[in-house]
């Protein structure tokens, strides 16, 4: 028995030894097809391929160089998943093309201002900048941080567009003359390219409003087709040559006291994509967002003393009645504005109460440090 009962420990401790090695078997196995899989599931992962178009001049600075930037991010955060090819005006669509190209899905993506759209979106123009508003600051927290961002997506949703906020300007100036402006009178007649609300308001003190994409502004000033433009500021206006067109740089930018840019993606193609891709775009975009208003503030300063101090430019300020005038005029479009459209008013109303709340505080912080500054 006892013999019988040591052959039969043997034999058991065998079979398990058997046993044991099968099921090391298969779990190498299964740990090598997971490796497989996994492999399998890298290599096959969908790359996504990108068009982008935009309103300005390839690779322009600042502005074109905006998009750029973006699709740059995009690339190396999801590791060359998505790649975004950015297309300069007119290459595929024309400058003010964009929108109708985003909408429609020829191009899945597009970075512009929204004022160019106030044809078809009276309340767009709130989100690129209105006549004596927010500041590139103040449109940045109130789009992120103050309902705005909603509303912008709310009324861009029937066209098929989620917009993102890509770049802004800062404080633009109020552009080239090839005579003085003393006061309204001088106003009257004067062709001059301005876009937006501004151009609204240019137009009921007398002038004539004209729409032109940047890349045509040089020859059109040069040529008379307008008596006068304005652009965005000193380093983007130098790059454009204008000090060698006009003698006389106006300020202050009235009509765009801080012009936000925007990234809008036809909203089919935007749902298709996975959930960390459109957080990279998101992302991207608010880096973006900040850098290209960083650039303005850090460039804007020395071209400016190179267009008055290398090239003679006369540096001058508008008269105080001048831009009394035309804030009376712009408040008035304004609410007008607001009277006729139910969205535009909806949209107005939200601008107005975070405009009227953020001056108040900035008349003791921003506003008072910068005259303590001065003084």
């Amino acid at each position: 028995m006892a013999g019988y009962g040591l052959c039969k420990i043997r034999k058991n401790m065998k079979m398990n030894k058997y046993i044991s090695l099968a099921v090391l078997l298969l779990l190498a196995g299964c740990g090598q097809s997971g490796i497989e899989e996994g492999a399998n599931t890298s290599l096959e992962q969908k790359q996504y391929n990108w068009r982008l178009v935009t309103a300005w001049p390839k690779n322009y600075p600042g502005l074109g160089m905006a998009p750029e930037r973006i699709a740059d991010l995009v690339e190396e955060m999801s590791n060359g998943q998505m790649k975004i090819t950015v297309y300069g005006a007119g290459e595929q669509v024309p400058a003010f093309g964009v929108f109708d190209a985003v909408s429609s899905g020829s191009h899945q993506m597009g970075h512009s201002g929204g004022y160019f759209w106030k044809g078809k979106v009276p309340a767009a123009q709130f989100f690129t900048g209105v006549p004596f508003g927010l500041t590139a600051d103040e449109i940045n927290a109130w789009t992120n941080r103050g309902g705005g961002l909603e509303l912008w997506r709310e009324i861009y949703e029937p066209f098929n567009i989620y917009p993102i906020p890509a770049g802004n300007t800062g404080t633009q100036m109020f552009g080239w003359f090839n005579k003085e402006i003393n006061s309204l009178e001088d106003i009257k007649g004067l062709k001059m390219r301005i876009p937006g609300i501004g151009g609204e308001v240019l137009k009921r003190a007398g002038g004539i409003p004209v729409t032109l994409p940047g890349g045509e502004l040089f020859t059109a000033l040069q040529t008379g087709v307008i008596d006068a433009t304005e652009w965005v500021g000193p380093y983007n206006d130098l790059t454009f040559g204008f000090q060698q067109t006009a003698k006389y740089y106006y300020y202050p930018g009235w009509h765009e006291p801080g012009s936000m840019l925007e990234l809008l993606i036809n909203k089919d193609a935007w749902d298709t994509l996975p959930k960390h891709l459109q957080v990279i775009i998101e992302t991207a975009s608010k880096a973006v967002n900040q850098d290209i208003l960083d650039e303005y503030t850090a460039r804007n300063n020395k071209a400016l003393r190179e267009l008055v101090d290398v090239h003679g430019v006369e540096l001058r300020r508008l008269p105080d009645d001048v831009i009394t005038e035309f804030k009376i005029i712009a408040n008035d479009i304004l609410e007008e504005n607001a009277a006729e459209d139910e969205t535009v008013n909806k949209v107005y109303q939200s601008y107005l109460k975070f405009k009227n709340e953020v001056s108040e505080y900035h008349k003791v912080s921003e506003d008072a440090f910068v005259e303590a500054r001065s003084n």
